[in-house]
């Protein structure tokens, strides 16, 4: 019997402008210690509800949705330190015949007492907000007996009274979950470069805490491959272009599926988050040129409509698109080397986060520090010696066996002459 295939894919640390890009994505993602918090919290709330005179015994499912489940969770909308989960509750026994209203107003008074800061009722789910700044969208579910995946039915009430507009909604997220694995599949080299640069962030930060001694072991979570991570920067970037928005914005699980659409294995993280823009910039147009709003449905499921609530026009989807093809037009030009430091630095401000970027560049600035201080030295992608530029960080390649002969540089950093 034959192994299965294993793809290889690319280190994007090996790469200059890859390397920028995955130490972003690395910025925003879940850290692997908070994975696990995660799964806790997600055992730990089902153990609650299951203890729950109203739950107990109905509670046929409860497993993990959204970007927890396949592995692309990042920072919240706005912020660099808070993180959104999802998990769904399926449900059984009298929950069947009641009304949208009255399951998420049992699910609500079930986790009153919960110890968390807030317990919220939206109109899908219930969520619970933690004091470090973790939420989790508990979502009631009602399984469609005898179909593929889990398929479900959810509530959608906004109350606090009922309202004609209650409905039940039809969700497979288990099947997308499968669908999206399916069509990714992990290339060694981003994980392995991943789970290296975990283990080498969590060794630094022990060294600085003179009260711990030992390093704590890793959890077996780190991003798997190259169009997972493009998910996350389109994500982040999603969320910076849309930081003070007050109404809808796009779906991650439009996002992932666009994708799971566009993954393709061994390519650069750099043209892999160009080709998941061109995708999704290519059928938002195809739905404008028709004066239609984008439809988007799950793979696994057709009757669960990921865009019933966005786009709510066509000007709205318009305004995406606008806002990637000003994104892809940035990386291909950084592409070709032709912006300046300090100027390569502030595009990525603009389009990923101050905050984010700047640690980014302040963890490749001392990388870069000790790389010359060992005199291994490193060279830009059209050669010469690279180190930190004003205001910027270097982006450095790994260490040649040779000296490359010296060109111009522009934005992989000032070469040192």
């Amino acid at each position: 019997m034959t192994a299965p295939f294993r793809h290889r894919g690319r280190n994007p640390f090996d790469n200059p402008l890859d390397r920028i890009l995955a130490e972003i994505a690395f910025s925003v993602q879940l850290p692997p210690s908070l994975h696990a918090k995660a799964a806790e919290r997600y055992e730990a709330v089902c153990r609650y509800l299951e203890a729950h005179p109203e739950f107990a015994g109905n509670i046929e499912h409860f497993y993990p949705q959204g970007s927890m489940a396949i592995d692309a969770t990042i920072s919240n909308r706005g912020t660099d330190g808070e993180y959104d989960l999802d998990a769904v509750s399926q449900l059984g026994g009298p929950f069947r015949d009641m009304r949208p209203l009255a399951i998420l107003l049992a699910l609500e008074n079930a986790l009153a007492g919960y110890p968390v800061d807030k317990v919220v009722r939206q109109t899908r789910c219930v969520t619970l907000y933690y004091s470090d700044g973790m939420h989790l969208d508990v979502t009631p579910a009602l399984r469609d007996y005898g179909t593929r995946d889990r398929q479900s039915q959810i509530a959608h009430a906004k109350g606090p009274r009922p309202s004609p507009e209650d409905r039940l909604v039809e969700m497979n997220a288990y099947g997308f979950n499968a669908w999206y694995i399916e069509r990714t599949p992990e290339e060694t080299a981003v994980s392995s470069a991943f789970r290296d640069r975990w283990a080498q962030f969590d060794a630094n930060s022990v060294r600085a805490d003179a009260d711990v001694d030992d390093v704590p072991e890793q959890a077996e979570f780190v991003v798997k491959n190259t169009a997972t991570l493009a998910l996350q920067l389109i994500k982040r970037f999603r969320n910076i272009m849309y930081a003070d928005y007050q109404g809808r914005i796009p779906p991650s699980v439009v996002l992932a599926y666009y994708a799971g659409l566009a993954a393709h294995p061994d390519m650069s993280l750099s043209d892999m988050l160009i080709r998941l823009a061109k995708w999704i910039i290519g059928d938002i147009e195809d739905a404008s040129l028709r004066n239609r709003k984008l439809h988007v449905e799950n793979p696994r499921h057709a009757a669960d409509v990921f865009t019933d609530r966005w786009p709510e026009s066509v000007p709205q989807q318009d305004q995406f698109a606008a806002h990637l093809r000003a994104l892809v037009q940035g990386l291909e030009t950084a592409q070709k080397g032709d912006v300046l430091p300090d100027r390569l630095m502030d595009w990525l401000r603009q389009h990923f986060g101050a905050r984010v970027v700047t640690k980014a560049a302040d963890r490749m600035a001392v990388e870069v520090g000790a790389t010359v201080q060992s005199a291994e030295h490193s060279y830009g992608r059209r050669g010469g010696l690279v180190a930190p530029a004003a205001g910027a960080a270097a982006i450095v390649g790994p260490p040649k066996s040779s000296p490359v002969p010296a060109s111009r540089h522009t934005f992989y950093g000032r070469k040192i002459r």
